[in-house]
């Protein structure tokens, strides 16, 4: 059985945001080839089927790099999360580095999700870090936390930099960039990669062959369970190299590219 595992952001979508109709067609014909297609992304659901013509598709999707699993009609089917303990101890470290942080809970992200800091200006973004109250969150009716996000200006990319060399010493986390200015932070179960394993386990699959696409740093475990994988033309250079093949960008449809033409699937 074969699967293929496809991010969102700089992957599926093109920089508008769109699924472009060839990415569109290749997935209906994988799945009418009996593949299985996964959505694997580092954002939450609610923010995933927002994103025009995702919902058509009826996929499985995996959000925020893992920690929530969902099956094609919206199930949950797996969940993990950070201790409120632990989110405490790692609050205290994000901020005693002056870097931003978005928190994403069961009742939303504070103050906001990624997609929601597009197009502001960073005066406009560091406004809402300042005025959010994290402990707050803690007071928060049978609250969980899925994930943290440190996130920094542009021109203050060392700081991310900082934050991963803070982070090694909790054994319990994963953590990585979606982009080069953000960190993000999981569980250790939390992986993109653990999570293709964990949803054959939950299905009673076993896939001969896995194929994945994705341009961040958080995809990197979903590379190093496949037989083949793609990093977008407009990846990081760092990416590329721990890929084992290279389509084209995300503006130019790389994932039907890849799946046409290079691996041949439909």
């Amino acid at each position: 059985m074969k699967c293929v595992s496809i991010d969102l952001d700089g992957t599926l979508l093109d920089d508008h945001h769109q699924i472009s109709e060839a990415n569109r067609n290749v997935i209906q014909k994988l799945k009418e080839h009996h593949i299985d297609v996964i959505l694997n992304t580092g954002r939450q659901y609610a923010d995933v089927i927002k994103v025009d013509g995702v919902k058509e598709l009826e996929l499985p999707i995996f959000c925020l790099n893992g920690s929530m699993m969902y099956d094609e009609t919206g199930n949950l089917l797996y969940e993990t999360q950070i201790s409120l303990e632990l989110y405490q101890t790692l609050l205290k470290a994000l901020q005693s580095l002056e870097v931003g942080v978005l928190v994403y809970t069961n009742q939303g992200g504070f103050p906001g999700t990624l997609p929601m800091l597009r197009e502001k200006a960073w005066d406009e973004i560091q406004a809402l870090f300042d005025q959010q109250d994290y402990e707050a969150i803690l007071q928060l009716k049978d609250v969980k936390i899925y994930k943290l996000i440190a996130v920094v200006d542009e021109t203050q990319l060392d700081k991310i930099d900082k934050v991963k060399e803070a982070l090694k010493k909790h054994d319990t986390i994963s953590f990585s960039s979606s982009f080069p200015n953000n960190c993000e932070i999981t569980s250790s179960e939390a992986q993109k990669g653990k999570a293709i394993r964990r949803y054959e386990n939950l299905r009673n699959l076993s896939f001969d062959e896995v194929y994945s696409f994705g341009d961040g740093g958080n995809d990197v475990t979903q590379f190093e369970v496949s037989t083949r994988s793609f990093a977008m033309e407009n990846a990081p250079e760092e990416i590329k190299k721990r890929a084992s093949d290279i389509t084209k960008s995300n503006n130019e449809s790389g994932v039907a590219y890849a799946i046409e033409e290079i691996l041949k699937l439909v």
